[in-house]
């Protein structure tokens, strides 16, 4: 196979999905991995293929010992090598008082935040290095610019997220390797992250009063055009840190806390 790879980590129906058939578009051989729903992903790959992209589908347990590892030395042996790695793996616990978050709560944010990027980011630089050029695009939070009431593992996890990809930027940018932390200041119009969080009858209800036409949400596929443009910056105008949100929206530094 002689297309590029756009590895997506955290392939769910909003960001990861998107971003895969963006990349699938315009010549990317896309690798969708997710945690879950086999059927799910099955379709969104035939779907790719269907509108003449390329695409292979990955269930991923983040979290098995190896797992991540395993997935990128399978990926470079059978799909080809990766170009664009995308870690969109979610942290969110929900809001827990701090007597409410257990110590294996509270770890399991770090472990899909920070450490699994840690090791996404281990197992694939030997490869880019190797190459002189790669990129790795990291979705993050509000919640790693600010930690809120009831937040103690997200604001954490999260916070060690952004830091994790300026230790990172700061090592291999002059390699070549471009690495861009993406805050998401704000609600994604996504069914699998906030809908599941709210439940599908105040999910449709916030979309009718904030999203859909209002473009008061933020839209997956709109989102995935920010990331194919972040991929082909001209190494001397990278871009290393960036948030999103709608034009309704105040940013994260001028309201307490995001209203749904």
């Amino acid at each position: 196979m002689n297309k590029p790879v756009c590895l997506v980590l955290g392939a769910g129906a909003g960001i990861g999905t998107h971003v895969a058939r963006r990349f699938a578009r315009e010549g990317y051989h896309a690798c969708l991995a997710r945690r879950t729903d086999r059927p799910g992903l099955d379709r969104d790959v035939a779907e790719i293929v269907a509108a003449g992209g390329s695409a292979s589908g990955f269930i991923l347990n983040a979290i098995e010992e190896n797992s991540i590892e395993e997935l990128v030395a399978t990926i470079e042996a059978q799909c080809g090598p990766i170009a664009v790695a995308v870690y969109n793996l979610g942290a969110q616990v929900g809001d827990r008082a701090l007597a409410d978050t257990s110590l294996k709560t509270f770890e399991l944010g770090w472990r899909m935040a920070t450490f699994g990027l840690f090791r996404l980011a281990s197992a694939l630089f030997p490869h880019l290095t190797a190459r002189g050029r790669g990129t790795l695009l990291v979705t993050s939070a509000t919640a790693a610019m600010r930690g809120n009431a009831g937040q103690h593992s997200h604001a954490s996890a999260m916070g060690g997220r952004r830091m994790l990809c300026q230790t990172l930027n700061a090592q291999f940018s002059p390699q070549g390797i471009h690495v861009a932390h993406i805050v998401i200041d704000g609600a994604v119009d996504a069914p699998d992250t906030l809908g599941k969080m709210l439940g599908p009858t105040r999910f449709q209800a916030l979309r009718e009063r904030k999203g859909l036409e209002k473009d008061g949400l933020l839209l997956p596929a709109e989102i995935a055009n920010t990331y194919f443009y972040l991929a082909q910056q001209h190494r001397s105008a990278w871009t290393h840190e960036l948030d999103l949100r709608t034009f309704s929206d105040l940013p994260w530094w001028n309201h307490a806390s995001l209203t749904l």
